[in-house]
Parts: structure tokens; sequence; C-alpha cells
């Protein structure tokens, strides 16, 4: 979320798990930068994620969905309708799907941790579409995304987001989110490994 955005005062967000909404819809959000990553960065990490196609992490990502098909077992994400139009997307799984997350140093900096436990969930990106930005979609996408994992049985739900210093940042770069949002969400500081960016944690 950029700074200075404020909350929709019109149609309320309407968020559904990724598998019930259609493909085409998840696709309508993900453009530019998001639609060259399809969201795999994050859960390939660095390297299988560079030199794959962007066709191949198209498919990867609609593997993984299961979009169009509400009787799947699972999904990774959540989309953001306002009225029907598809408006944001947040990836949200186990914490040890992340393959970029578990090769950093900088979410485990100053703590002892498993990186196997599948009992912590992460919210890895969050992407609101061209056209529908500021307009603090992201905080009820965080809100849903707490929900979701403390229904698939986490314990524990972690986010990543980026301090502004009150500057203005990229979407690009906004994709971990802004810490306002997290503290909206009952997010709770764990650490700053860098200077621009902080380590959050809600327990369920």
């Amino acid at each position: 979320m950029s700074r200075g955005e404020r909350a929709d005062e019109g149609e309320p967000l309407r968020i559904v798990p990724a598998n019930e909404a259609a493909w085409d819809d998840l696709q309508a959000i993900l453009t530019g930068t998001a639609g060259r990553c399809q969201c795999e960065r994050q859960r390939l990490g660095d390297g299988d994620w560079w030199h794959m196609p962007v066709e191949e992490r198209r498919d990867l990502l609609r593997s993984e969905v299961n979009c169009g098909d509400p009787r799947a077992r699972d999904t990774i994400g959540l989309v953001g309708y306002l009225g029907e139009e598809p408006v944001a997307w947040c990836a949200v799984d186990r914490r040890s799907v992340y393959g970029r997350l578990r090769g950093s140093p900088v979410p485990w900096k100053g703590r002892d941790e498993s990186h196997d436990d599948e009992s912590v969930w992460a919210v890895a990106c969050l992407i609101v579409r061209p056209g529908y930005r500021g307009r603090g979609l992201t905080s009820p996408m965080i809100a849903a995304a707490v929900e979701h994992a403390r229904a698939r049985g986490a314990r524990a739900i972690e986010g990543y987001p980026m301090l502004t210093g009150g500057s203005t940042v990229s979407w690009d770069e906004m994709n971990v989110g802004a810490v306002g949002p997290f503290l909206g969400a009952g997010f709770a500081e764990v650490s700053r490994p860098t200077t621009r960016r902080v380590v959050m944690r809600r327990d369920l």
C-alpha cells in the first residue's frame, strides 16, 4: 500500500479463496511486473524463478490456485472484488513453502525457529490492480488472510512489510505491503532486520 492510501468509502471489498475466483480475474490483477512474476518468485527462490519462462510461471501458478474449482482441497491465496471487478490479490500460505523466504537471512535474523514449521503461515505478496490503488484495499486483504490461515490450522501468521520513511515507494517494491495494514490486522513487530524491512507476526 502506498503512502496516503485511504479506506474505500464505496462498495465493500468481497474476498474469496482463489479457487472460487476465475483464472482470468486473477490474471487481470497480475499486470506489469506482477504479471511477469506470476507470484512465483517467493515460492521458487531467485535462482529457479529467474530461469523459468513467464509462461511456465503462469502455468505453475494456475496449478496452485485451482481457480474455478471451489471443491479443490486448498489454494494459495485470496482474490478481492469490488462488485464484479477483480481488484486485489494476496498470496498466503505456509511459511515453509516460500523458498525465497527460507533462503534469506533477513526474516530469521535474531530468531531461532524451524524453517520447516508448517503451523506458521505468511503473507508473501499483496497486489492491487492499477486503477484501484489508494483505496485502502490491502487492509481487508490482510485481515482475510489471517482468517484464511486460522481456518486451516495455523498457529501464527507473519508478514514482512516495508518501511517507507514517509517517502513514495513504487508498487513493484511494495508488494510485501506497508506496516500500517498489518498493525491494523493485529500483527506486532518482531524485529527490524534491515533499515527498510519489518518482521511482523500475529499469534492465532
